[in-house]
């Protein structure tokens, strides 16, 4: 999906632009996550660092951030938060109230653990005693959001994503049921990746580009095709860098364009404010 976006007369506004209905009838201004939790997708832009107040309209979104931070810095957070929310199909508001003893979070709402399943148990015992002191030490952490059918999904923060072939390889060590580790955003389905210029950007990304971020402990996947729009998330030392736009700008763009013709723009959905410890510091 292509989200646009417009500045307004406030300088601390902007609207979003989805392509789809984003509330019926009258707008609505949510200013904090309590308050939200009728509509899902203002929680979740609610829950991110400097959003200050959002509005849910007809066919857009306006969100208002606080004077501490710029948009260049803030737009790619919000990009793919609205972004995952949509691709994931759920759904901006609910027409009842929640009724739940438990009041679910950003993350929650897309994935559920089941804790009475021995290997969620087991997994959840590896990761608190073996992946997050690692992920410590790496200025990151190791959340597990899911597992299914053999794949555990993790959230990574910070640089902790170069840890991902090793602690895979130690849980399919200690659990047989284990077959791979996913980031937690790769679960939600995307009929783009399954295109021949899909195919076509992941090898690229594979042979020309990872080979050479991986050195600081980069990564750069691809998450989504969408007509001429190529969506990337940057991970590992890349989220947070201060030179992602150049990298962005002057590397991957020009390769996926060199490779695939018809891709006229590539986006970057990366939450770089939760890069922690980036190899190059934002100036």
């Amino acid at each position: 999906m292509f989200i646009q976006t417009e500045g307004l007369s406030l300088e601390n506004q902007l609207r979003f632009d989805p392509g789809r209905e984003v509330l019926p009838g009258k707008p609505i201004k949510l200013e904090n996550p309590s308050e939200a939790k009728k509509y899902p997708l203002a929680e979740r832009l609610l829950l991110l660092s400097h959003v200050r107040a959002v509005t849910l309209e007809n066919r857009s979104l306006v969100v208002e951030r606080s004077d501490e931070i710029e948009w260049v810095q803030l737009k790619p957070a919000i990009l793919g938060a609205i972004m995952d929310h949509f691709v994931a199909g759920l759904p901006v508001y609910h027409d009842e109230e929640l009724s739940t003893d438990h009041e679910l979070g950003e993350d929650d709402q897309v994935f559920l653990l089941d804790q009475s399943d021995p290997i969620v148990g087991e997994l959840t015992e590896l990761i608190a005693t073996r992946v997050k002191p690692a992920a410590t030490q790496s200025g990151g952490d190791v959340i597990l959001m899911g597992y299914s059918d053999g794949v555990v999904y993790l959230k990574f923060e910070g640089q902790s994503f170069q840890l991902a072939s090793g602690i895979e390889n130690m849980l399919r060590h200690y659990i047989p049921e284990v077959k791979n580790v996913a980031d937690y955003r790769d679960a939600f389905p995307k009929p783009g990746l399954d295109t021949p210029e899909a195919r076509a950007i992941k090898s690229v990304l594979e042979t020309r580009i990872n080979p050479a971020v991986s050195g600081h402990g980069g990564h750069i996947s691809l998450i989504d095709v969408d007509g001429n729009s190529a969506y990337i998330r940057m991970e590992g030392g890349c989220q947070g860098c201060g030179m992602a736009n150049a990298t962005l700008k002057e590397g991957v763009e020009v390769e996926i364009k060199k490779a695939v013709p018809t891709i006229e723009r590539v986006l970057d959905v990366t939450e770089h404010a939760d890069g922690t410890n980036p190899y190059y510091q934002q100036g």
